[in-house]
């Protein structure tokens, strides 16, 4: 299996170095995406890890493939861009881990305005030290919080902490955004509802929705609706940016860090893709 791995992996690079014209369509893309923002690739290489169970079977391996890569810009800055990748080799064949869906129950508009008592608060939001705190833990997970199987919104709710966001609506899970170890918002760990709540709360953690992600800030926040049919799927925070005023941006489930925030190289990707852009404010 690892002989498979190894050819099936340097064939992926083999198509974002250019040596091989045609192939993996995520390599593509993202070879595809990295000519669209005039991006050299310099360097590029992946480590595997096999998981230390043992294989649910003789042709059935999970494994997470740990991709690095170096690119540079026109100007000449270099960027470096990590992924951890969970996948299965099966019967030959290499695809991407299935991860369980956001949580889909229905769940009400959070607007996020029921707690009279810090209506009129404000708080300094350390855009630094939310970064900071991303780029921390962009590949791995804070023990003072739980870990979500479908963990991005998790994630970006801690970055949010860590920057100073103060948490509200406790104990209504419906109201606010708020974490304990015991329970938690709908708005800190569902994508769909953290992109609602950024767009309705009125005091506290509040986002203004901007048109385009060169007016994004450090610490401002992605959401993505993959299909695009109004059930908002993922989240990520901006951590970086290129020479193009282009945000990159990490995020945890397929961890990341520095990547280019459209996503157009994503196993998720559609041509539906929507996306909205949050100033936290």
């Amino acid at each position: 299996m690892q002989e498979a791995l190894q050819s099936i992996w340097t064939e992926r690079l083999h198509i974002l170095t250019g040596k091989k014209a045609e192939g993996d369509q995520e390599y593509l893309r993202i070879r595809e995406s990295l000519g669209k923002r005039d991006m050299q690739l310099v360097k590029a290489n992946v480590s595997v890890h096999t998981s230390d169970q043992k294989p649910d079977s003789a042709d059935h391996l999970p494994y997470q493939a740990h991709i690095h890569w170096l690119y540079q810009g026109k100007s000449g800055r270099y960027y470096k861009e990590e992924r951890v990748e969970p996948r299965v080799f099966t019967k030959g064949e290499d695809i991407p881990s299935q991860h369980v869906a956001e949580n889909r129950e229905a769940l009400p508009v959070l607007l996020g305005n029921t707690d009279e008592t810090i209506r009129s608060s404000r708080f300094h939001y350390d855009r630094r030290e939310a970064v900071r705190y991303a780029d921390m833990w962009w590949n791995s997970y804070n023990p003072a919080y739980r870990m979500f199987e479908v963990d991005c919104t998790n994630y970006i709710s801690q970055c949010l902490r860590a920057g100073g966001a103060p948490m509200r609506g406790q104990p209504d899970r419906a109201q606010g955004w708020w974490y304990t170890h015991d329970n938690w918002s709908y708005s800190w760990a569902v994508a769909h509802s953290m992109r609602w709540y950024l767009s309705g709360s009125t005091s506290g953690l509040r986002g203004i929705e901007v048109e385009s992600p060169l007016e994004l800030h450090l610490g401002d926040v992605i959401c993505y609706d993959f299909d695009g049919n109004g059930r908002w799927d993922h989240n990520t925070i901006v951590t970086n940016f290129d020479e193009y005023g282009e945000p990159l941006v990490n995020a945890h489930t397929y961890n990341s860090r520095n990547r280019y925030w459209a996503y157009e190289d994503s196993t998720a990707y559609t041509p539906n893709i929507q996306y909205k852009f949050f100033h936290i404010v």
